[in-house]
């Protein structure tokens, strides 16, 4: 539910705080004084495109703020904790979006800066708005589909969201037959390509990172002069010469003498020396140990040096054509075996896959034909609803009829779908085409809704769609912008009438011109426009009963009149009486 909501520097409002009741709310006022800028506010909170035009001339921002509770509501509890939001100790959490001179936009929940995708993601846990443009958009046979498919809720959401796994895997195998079948000889050149690269590969037998090996083996082949040099004087130097001569005894001679001295020392400072040389003396007979056995491994061999080179020669070959060392020669040819394995164009591997595309067709079918009856059902149940709140519009002979059919498939279609012998294209949404037709009155033909609907009573029908569909909506607030639009007398005092049994079940706002419609409001708000300076002000201000009076005369009649308040004070009893009447009986109705 939204609490309350502040706008400031929106359009001519300055700054105004809205403190919404939880039940019906009607926000009225004078042409031009704003009433659409609550509307364009709550479009920002819920993460609207942000309109520079809006921000209100001599301010650099314009800010929107908005509080909502939300608890029980799971989509949105997880969308706060996730932002990280704060809440308040009410449970209630703050959202905010801003609105600068330059076209930047920012927004914050629960203080925190987030994406404006996620005030877009809470409030379609939280908020319905239904306007002109939602009565424009309900024309189209798309929007038209989502009615049905909204009303229908899991009974169509389920099967439709099997259909549209099935077949995004049968396009994507149609897509894959069709490339090999078209591009075959294109892709028998590639497959011949790929095959004799990964001939000369799989001949040379590469090992991961043989090269490298090879690179310090053939360093070593080729330096063994050098090598074995360094490593024979080191040898000598540290286990002393070969032939025992005494003038060159090596470190183990020297440190062998010295441990002699220190060991038959009378002083023990030069005695505890002693150890520390033994080690030494380990240490150094591991070393020369390690340095002859090293001279001995490099005797010259001139035919494995030539073998190496030539592998080496090998490996080069193929890093030059494949990839830059041989671990990506390797990888090259893993993914040139893949690669092969999708350009298989001979006739098996066509027919295999025209074998499974039959097969997803089946799947397909049945899912399509399982979404068509679900649609069927709802179309029957949401066209009586419709027709069922029409009659209480002042359109009582007219009546809704919902048509669900198959769309054919057009020659050439690669879409193209076999459900009960017959080709239908199978589109994202199913193999349906939705219409709305209304039939005025008995005897009257059915017509789309547009054609055969005046502008009033146009309004009126989608009015009834949408209090029909606030029924499925699982959100809890509903704001109506001036769908009661070309409507008045009767008509229009059923349209509060039913409006105010709505707010039973849900948060109602309406921004209404009607006082007929107004006079049902458990809350009134009024957008009150004022002049200081010469600059256009508007504020939101909340009525008290002797105000609404005022309100509504002015309404009524255009001036605060004793005959206009006469007639408010009428319209006031009898929508308190009529929500009185209604109260009851839907008590008595949830004890049964």
């Amino acid at each position: 539910m939204l609490a309350e909501m502040r706008i400031q520097g929106l359009g001519v409002i300055e700054d105004a705080l809205l403190e919404l009741h939880a039940g019906f709310t009607v926000v009225t006022g004078e042409t031009g004084a704003g009433k659409t800028m609550v509307v364009t506010g709550l479009h920002l909170l819920s993460g609207g495109r942000a309109e520079v035009s809006k921000v209100r001339t001599g301010m650099l921002k314009a800010f929107v703020e908005g509080r909502f509770t939300y608890s029980g509501v799971e989509g949105a509890e997880r969308i706060v904790t996730d932002a990280g939001a704060d809440v308040d100790e009410d449970g209630s959490v703050i959202a905010l979006r801003a609105v600068a001179v330059d076209g930047r936009s920012r927004a914050h929940l629960g203080g925190r800066s987030v994406p404006v995708g996620v005030l877009a993601e809470l409030s379609e846990q939280l908020i319905a708005v239904h306007g002109q443009n939602d009565q424009l958009r309900l024309l189209r046979p798309a929007e038209q589909r989502a009615v049905i498919d909204r009303f229908a809720g899991d009974a169509v959401a389920k099967p439709l969201r099997a259909y549209q796994e099935v077949r995004a895997e049968w396009l994507a195998v149609i897509a894959e037959l069709t490339e090999r079948s078209t591009r075959s000889r294109e892709m028998a050149q590639q497959a011949d390509l790929l095959k004799h690269g990964l001939t000369e590969i799989d001949a040379v037998a590469p090992e991961p990172g043989e090269d490298v090996e090879l690179t310090e083996q053939i360093k070593r082949l080729a330096a063994v002069d050098e090598l074995r040099a360094a490593a024979t004087e080191a040898h000598v130097a540290v286990s002393g010469s070969p032939d025992g001569d005494p003038d060159a005894p090596g470190a183990m001679g020297l440190v062998s003498e010295a441990l002699r001295r220190l060991s038959t020392s009378e002083d023990s400072v030069l005695r505890e020396l002693a150890p520390r040389l033994e080690e030494a003396s380990v240490l150094l007979s591991d070393v020369g140990a390690e340095l002859g056995n090293y001279v001995e491994t490099l005797d010259a061999d001139p035919a494995l040096l030539e073998k190496v080179l030539a592998r080496q020669a090998d490996l080069k070959r193929l890093t030059r054509k494949y990839a830059a060392d041989v671990d990506g020669v390797l990888a090259w040819a893993e993914d040139a075996r893949r690669r092969l394995e999708s350009m298989d164009t001979s006739e098996e591997a066509l027919a295999e896959l025209a074998l499974r595309r039959d097969q997803l067709g089946v799947q397909l079918s049945a899912h399509a034909a399982e979404v068509s009856a679900a649609r069927e059902k709802a179309a029957a149940e949401l066209a009586a609803e419709i027709t069922k709140e029409l009659s209480g519009l002042a359109m009582g002979q007219a009546a809704i009829e919902v048509t669900v059919e198959q769309r054919p498939a057009e020659h050439g279609d690669t879409h193209a779908l076999t459900i009960d012998g017959r080709a239908v294209h199978a589109g994202a949404d199913g193999v349906d085409d939705v219409e709305l037709l209304l039939r005025a009155h008995d005897g009257a033909p059915p017509l789309p809704v547009h054609k055969a609907a005046s502008g009033g009573e146009l309004s009126r029908v989608m009015l009834a769609i949408e209090v029909v569909l606030a029924h499925a909506d699982t959100v809890q607030t509903l704001v109506f912008d001036e769908v009661d639009a070309g409507v008045g007398g009767r008509a229009a005092i059923e349209i509060g009438r039913r409006l105010a049994r709505l707010a039973r079940t849900h948060q109602v706002l309406v921004v209404t011109h009607l006082p007929q419609v107004a006079a049902f409001a458990d809350q009134h708000l009024v957008v009150d426009k004022g002049h200081t300076g010469g600059v256009t002000r508007s504020g939101v201000k909340t009525l008290a009963q002797n105000e609404r009076v005022s309100e509504l005369a002015r309404m009524l009649a255009g001036m605060d009149n004793e005959t206009g308040r006469a007639h408010a004070e009428e319209l006031l009893a009898t929508a308190e009486k009529d929500k009185a009447d209604f109260e009851p009986k839907r008590k008595r109705a949830k004890k049964k």
